[in-house]
């Protein structure tokens, strides 16, 4: 197909769009820097260039909470009332805006403390070693290994799990929600989703608050209980919102993160090469990885507050709009070369964890799980490829998130 002469803005939903959105991010900086697309919500004006994206994202004029704006769900039709679970996704810190989001952002910060971190690094360090061990041993034997299957995905899984305070009897409860939760928001599925799937985990994660007021842990769901009773305006449902967050936060960004990280870098053996020889160079590597290959290239959904304009195209009260990060982290007029993958690139102001007050909140972890992730399998594995040719990797049609189904390689 031709990208320079598109007859209409592009389906964001669509497998085409899928397997092709650079091309079409180009287009859409050039020809419609605000373009009208078929998104999950039915349409959205998505904004594509690095400024306009920084501009949006701090623009006070934007709202998250869509109870400002009207009463539905962008996600399902006005008649299907919505369970009081799923309404507390939606109306969850990503989904509020000033001055609760400042309230609820300052009690959750917590967990994401440097205190934290260091305690999570050794553990994680650990963690990454007994899934080579596994991943190793299984590529000897059967001749490669889906490297996303047994290592990218069990790391923020086991980091939620130990953060969340989930025991391992409980595992399988907290597994089937995490599932649904990473995969049940698109197409048809999502109606099942919101209307059984999110109550029942909502359901565990209430029995798990009231257990853990019995017997409080060290685990970052006791640090939220305890604000809460220390005078803090933390709520139960607030608290079950938060664990949905970071669920949703927590998995999509780290997962992809890794296996965009370990592609890019077999694609580009002259970087790779370079990485091997400089491991000090992995901080800057996971941060151009953040930028060429985005793992979510769209942000949460925000509303117009009030009626706007931009680049000549209006913008009703009450639409959606979005920034299309994984665009601005390509936009030539911000980077040099935005094509070129350099792990050595500096500056590197990406928008890989967006901007403004809903920058991501977990994005020091992730940063961290890629950084041990990366560094472990390359040590262990100086003989790395790919199991098949880079043309036969599939990538995931998911709205809004640059992801690949598996990854084949061959370690030794």
């Amino acid at each position: 197909m031709t990208f320079n002469n598109l007859p209409t803005p592009p389906d964001l939903t669509s497998k085409e769009f899928a397997n092709n959105k650079y091309q079409y991010f180009e287009w859409m900086r050039r020809e419609a820097p605000v373009a009208h697309c078929k998104y999950v919500t039915g349409k959205a004006f998505v904004v594509s260039r690095y400024e306009d994206c920084v501009a949006l994202l701090k623009d006070p004029r934007v709202v998250r909470d869509n109870r400002k704006i009207d009463t539905s769900s962008p996600l399902l039709p006005s008649f299907i009332p919505l369970p009081k679970s799923t309404e507390l996704i939606l109306h969850s810190m990503i989904g509020s805006d000033e001055p609760d989001h400042k309230r609820l952002r300052s009690l959750v910060h917590q967990a994401f403390t440097r205190k934290s971190m260091s305690e999570l690094s050794d553990r994680i360090d650990k963690l990454t070693n007994t899934l080579l061990d596994e991943a190793e041993a299984k590529s000897k034997a059967e001749g490669s290994v889906d490297l996303k299957e047994a290592y990218a995905l069990p790391i923020p899984v086991t980091v939620i799990q130990e953060m969340v305070g989930v025991s391992d009897a409980d595992m399988p409860r907290f597994d089937e929600g995490i599932e649904a939760i990473i995969t049940g928001f698109s197409g048809v599925r999502i109606i099942l989703t919101m209307l059984w799937d999110v109550p029942r985990l909502s359901s565990f994660l209430r029995e798990l608050i009231d257990r853990k007021r019995e017997n409080p842990g060290k685990d970052m769901l006791t640090g939220l209980i305890q604000a809460e009773e220390e005078g803090q305006k933390l709520t139960e449902d607030e608290i079950v919102s938060m664990v949905f967050l970071i669920i949703a936060a927590g998995y999509q960004t780290t997962v992809h993160l890794i296996t965009n990280g370990v592609i890019a870098l077999l694609q580009h053996p002259d970087q790779l090469a370079k990485l091997r020889a400089n491991t000090d160079l992995i901080e800057s590597a996971v941060e151009e990885i953040l930028r060429f290959t985005s793992p979510v290239y769209i942000t949460e959904l925000a509303y117009a507050g009030e009626d706007m304009q931009l680049h000549g195209v209006s913008i009703p009260k009450g639409k959606v709009v979005t920034a299309c990060i994984g665009s601005a982290n390509h936009d030539p007029e911000m980077f040099e070369n935005p094509e070129v993958f350099d792990i050595e690139r500096s500056p590197n102001k990406h928008l890989g964890f967006g901007s403004g007050i809903h920058a991501c909140l977990g994005a020091p972890l992730a940063r961290m799980e890629a950084k041990i992730a990366l560094t472990n399998l390359l040590k262990r594995n100086p003989n790395l490829q790919l199991a098949v040719d880079s043309s036969e990797l599939e990538l995931e049609t998911t709205p809004g998130l640059h992801s690949y189904k598996h990854l084949p390689v061959v370690l030794g």
